[in-house]
């Protein structure tokens, strides 16, 4: 056998005994001579058959164990600028591919294959998981507000900033209307449940599949919270906001759809009370109102309770995300829980005069049907304002994270490298003084 190295500045053949050589020993090659420079490297492969190439030395392979290294500070969550499209959650090509694919097995007759939901049947392994987002949703409310009875919360009137402590911070990145004659200041006032839990709502479909709401018929479907809408579309039952259950599965080819066992008109809603619906327990609306205030002795009890409800209803609702179509606005935050948005018009965002005020819709996030609203996190509600000059010192968290802590509640792991609580808060003379 003969080895060959073109990749060196002078090619060099060398020519090894059968037996198997040590390559890390050195000298251990029977002859070394050069090659004229007159003969190609495709005669010399003619001539002298196998050739290998060995430019390099040989590595040893070693097998060693990854340590895990736990982070100790992350980023802060991003803000998307207004004047530009959401990033898709899926690579623009990849979703090109796709529709190629389905396009030419269309044009060839062919069928596409759907698998549960996508073909309007439920998941059976998903029911339950549905009926414990939904269970831990009332806890979570209930929860919220019971809290905030005791813990303050400030939120600018002009944008949708939320702090939680004894006053509001001296921060000045308010971007509301009339910011400019603030000089960016925000004007707090008293938060409710609705700054804390940001309200995400969807219209409510009987039959999901059925025909699209149009802009002049959105009057004839209800909004509820997008969340529950998807807990309904996964199987819970709720009497007053009925799904149609299918027994057959419908037949798509490419994005037609053949088969969808007709239209069904959505039977009568039982009529109950306001007060009395169970839509009150899964609506935060007048949720403070409801629930009175704790006793300091069930304050840790109820903090960690509503903590551990909120990691549950995440956790939830992102095994849901997988299974089912969830659309989302690439413009703003309008959330449609089907397999296809709407064609209502009433997107205010960015360019939407060349889209006549339709939405541009694209595959959701988790932090879109259930949105995290990031808060600054303060360690002592008594302490001193945050300020601007310090801001790169302060971490965040979720507000309801924030409100848990703050009750006695055991800060889960990964929300603690950004909160950053490891980092020193220098005073302002010091804070110049810091590389």
């Amino acid at each position: 056998m003969l080895l060959v190295s073109p990749a060196c500045r002078g090619v060099y053949l060398q020519t090894i005994d059968p037996n198997p050589v040590d390559f890390s020993a050195r000298g251990s090659y029977a002859s070394c001579f050069q090659i004229p420079p007159s003969v190609s490297q495709r005669e010399c492969l003619m001539r002298f058959g196998t050739v290998f190439c060995f430019n390099q030395k040989h590595r040893e392979q070693t097998s060693f164990k990854k340590r895990h290294v736990s982070t100790q500070n992350v980023d802060l969550p991003p803000i998307l600028p207004k004047n530009k499209k959401k990033p898709y959650p899926i690579p623009f090509k990849q979703i090109q591919e796709e529709a190629r694919k389905d396009k030419k097995l269309a044009q060839m007759g062919i069928e596409k294959q759907l698998d549960p939901p996508k073909n309007g049947l439920l998941v059976p392994n998903l029911i339950p998981v549905a009926y414990q987002v939904i269970d831990n949703w009332k806890l979570l409310i209930k929860g919220l507000a019971q809290l905030l009875h005791v813990v303050p919360v400030f939120a600018c009137s002009e944008c949708g900033a939320v702090h939680v402590s004894n006053a509001g911070h001296n921060i000045r990145d308010c971007n509301g209307p009339t910011n400019s004659q603030r000089r960016g200041s925000h004007s707090w006032v008293k938060g409710t449940i609705n700054d804390v839990l940001i309200p995400v709502e969807s219209y409510h479909m009987y039959d999901p599949f059925g025909r699209r709401i149009k802009h002049e018929t959105r009057f004839d479907y209800e909004r509820i919270p997008a969340l529950v809408e998807l807990c309904i579309q996964a199987g819970v039952e709720i009497p007053e906001y009925p799904c149609r259950r299918r027994t057959q599965p419908i037949r798509m080819m490419g994005k037609r759809v053949i088969d969808r066992g007709g239209y069904l008109r959505e039977p009568d809603k039982p009529q109950t009370s306001s007060i009395s619906s169970p839509l009150a327990e899964l609506d935060t609306l007048g949720a403070c109102e409801r629930y009175p205030p704790p006793t300091p002795e069930d304050i840790p009890k109820i903090a960690q309770e509503t903590m551990d409800a909120y990691e549950k209803v995440r956790l939830g609702v992102t095994k849901l995300m997988r299974k089912f179509t969830v659309k989302a606005c690439g413009y703003c935050s309008e959330v449609h829980v089907g397999p296809w948005g709407h064609s209502v018009k009433l997107c205010g965002e960015f360019k939407h005069q060349w889209r006549d005020g339709k939405h541009g819709w694209q595959d959701a996030l988790v932090d879109e049907v259930f949105p995290p609203n990031y808060v600054w996190h303060v360690r002592d509600l008594k302490g001193n304002l945050l300020t601007g000059n310090l801001r790169r010192f302060y971490g965040k968290a979720p507000a309801l994270v924030e409100i848990c802590m703050h009750s006695g509640a055991r800060v889960p792991q990964r929300y603690k490298a950004m909160m950053r609580l490891d980092i020193i808060v220098p005073d302002s003379q010091e804070a110049d003084m810091v590389a």
